[in-house]
């Protein structure tokens, strides 16, 4: 397989890459589509006015937002992303939680005023919506046991047999890296599979396997080599909302400086995701 092939399918996975895990599957997060009746941007002096910055999200998206416990406190990686923006603000963040399918509807329709849910920059969202700078970053990554010395690279995929979700973008790599698939449900069974022997490798993306490794620390595993596309994720907001992303860009970049995104990236994944 040529390499400007494998960087076209390397993109094309990285471009889905942060929401492959979102509560409403991979299905639903093709329902992104502007409502037929959107509601007007959101200035920077409206939400200080208001004293709050109303901010949509999952709440069953772990490690990014979800309640500890289940029934606890609302928290996670987005979660403390968007409330430490909000402060820089000078407003409180309030959260309403929704079902992805229903995520892009509620922020056109002005049920809350951004969104924040690993929502990755894509060319289709950005002819629709306004973008902060982004927060996150995430490469595809190939993961095989520690001990694997053959497989460094992509082009080393050709003849191994993976373990991916038939119907992930990931699929498709390993398909077109010449990779014969086992069919699995999701990540645990793909390392088990991995643990057995049954798959010399299998890919996802990095977030995966560091949120993994920050809960179990398998050092039976290890990245063998990682795409190099990137997938980003930024807040998202209605169109005219361009003071406000601009304070929010301003408010991200001084979380960055003061190293507030570094720690609470390395709360729950471990290492720096925020690019």
């Amino acid at each position: 397989m040529t390499t400007r092939l494998l960087s076209t399918l390397a993109l094309s996975a990285a471009a889905a890459l942060t929401l492959a895990s979102c509560g409403g599957g991979e299905e639903a997060q093709q329902d992104d589509a502007p409502a037929e009746e959107s509601a007007s941007g959101l200035t920077l002096e409206e939400v200080q006015e208001s004293g709050t910055l109303t901010v949509g999200t999952e709440g069953t998206y772990r490690p990014f937002s979800f309640h500890e416990g289940g029934a606890g406190e609302l928290t996670g990686y987005d979660v403390e992303i968007v409330t430490a923006v909000a402060e820089e603000l000078g407003v409180e963040a309030e959260f309403e939680e929704t079902q992805w399918d229903a995520m892009f509807a509620g922020l056109e329709s002005a049920r809350f005023d951004v969104i924040a849910n690993q929502v990755s920059i894509t060319e289709d969202r950005e002819e629709s919506y306004l973008f902060s700078a982004p927060y996150t970053v995430s490469n595809g990554v190939i993961v095989t046991l520690a001990e694997n010395e053959e497989i460094t690279s992509f082009e080393d995929l050709d003849g191994a047999t993976t373990a991916q979700s038939l119907t992930s973008n990931w699929n498709d790599l390993a398909q077109e890296s010449g990779a014969e698939v086992e069919a699995v449900e999701g990540w645990a069974q793909s390392v088990t599979l991995l643990e057995q022997g049954r798959v010399d490798a299998t890919i996802n993306d990095k977030l995966t396997y560091l949120d993994y490794q920050e809960t179990e620390g398998n050092e039976n595993i290890k990245i063998a080599a990682e795409t190099e596309d990137q997938s980003q994720a930024a807040l998202t907001f209605r169109q005219g909302s361009e003071s406000l992303v601009e304070a929010v860009d301003e408010a991200l970049a001084a979380l960055a400086e003061d190293g507030t995104l570094t720690e609470i990236s390395e709360k729950y994944f471990g290492a720096d995701v925020t690019g």
